[in-house]
């Protein structure tokens, strides 16, 4: 699946599945992900101890938006 960005319910799922002390590769099998991809989130959304899929969720939704918006063209004319 690459390219497709995990939703807030595979977060959720990541979320449960460090509660429950899972490994990584476990909970990237149940959701028929890549270890890597598990693991990537984790990191980088605060770590196995202070991960919360909703604000993790909601950093990915604004990481997007800062990604598609395109930058304003400058107002004044080149002389």
């Amino acid at each position: 699946m690459p390219g497709v960005r995990l939703t807030q319910q595979e977060r959720h799922q990541i979320a449960l599945g460090l509660a429950d002390s899972l490994p990584y590769a476990e909970i990237a099998r149940r959701l028929e992900r890549p270890t890597s991809t598990t693991t990537r989130e984790v990191m980088r959304n605060g770590g196995p101890t202070a991960y919360r899929a909703d604000l993790a969720h909601r950093a990915a939704e604004q990481s997007r938006e800062i990604l598609h918006t395109k930058p304003e063209a400058s107002s004044e004319s080149a002389t």
